[in-house]
């Protein structure tokens, strides 16, 4: 079993044309439950969250995993945080 949270500030103007919250929040959510379903089979994985809030410019993901040591879940919650981090610069780069 594995948590970890993290934030990431972003400097945001809505009338720039920069994605939208909820653009954030989809985006970000989904790179992380892809990284996590790439390393697993999802009929090994017990349990997973990730929970992804993007509010005043600040990014927050949350992941908890429940999942076989082998890989370790600790270093594939990095790497989905990782992945959501970089899924959201990417939407800022493009905007």
């Amino acid at each position: 079993m594995a948590r970890a949270p993290a934030a990431r500030n972003y400097v945001t103007d809505e009338s720039s044309g920069e994605p939208s919250d909820e653009e954030v929040v989809e985006a970000a959510s989904d790179a992380a439950e892809g990284v996590v379903l790439s390393r697993y089979k999802q009929s090994a994985v017990t349990d997973l969250d990730v929970t992804v809030r993007f509010e005043d410019g600040v990014l927050e993901v949350d992941v908890y995993l429940n999942a076989p040591e082998d890989p370790a879940p600790e270093d594939v919650v990095q790497e989905a945080i990782e992945a959501a981090e970089a899924a959201v610069d990417e939407l800022f780069e493009d905007a």
